[in-house]
């Protein structure tokens, strides 16, 4: 994520709820590397599970201090939209 996210924080949380464009809610943890947030444990099933391929472009916008809604665009410009699908439990962030 860009250098200047961290400047919207006290202190980044440790872990991030991603909230999809159909309502689904994800739960990634975060972890600040080279000064950089990076999203850590849960992004790699997120990103298989939503079919993110390279060529697509993802958005992020900060909801709450600890939630990021997240927009999928293929590589035609088009908003990829994901119905919540079984996933890892591990993973699933309670509402």
């Amino acid at each position: 994520m860009p250098l200047d996210f961290t400047k919207h924080f006290v202190a980044v949380p440790t872990e991030f709820k991603l909230r999809n464009n159909t309502g689904c809610s994800w739960k990634v943890t975060v972890k600040l590397m080279n000064g950089r947030v990076t999203l850590d444990q849960g992004w790699a099933t997120y990103a298989a599970v939503h079919q993110i391929k390279i060529g697509y472009m993802v958005t992020f916008k900060l909801l709450t201090p600890d939630t990021l809604k997240v927009i999928i665009f293929d590589d035609d410009g088009i908003e990829v939209v994901n119905k919540c699908g079984k996933h890892d439990e591990a993973f699933a962030a309670k509402e």
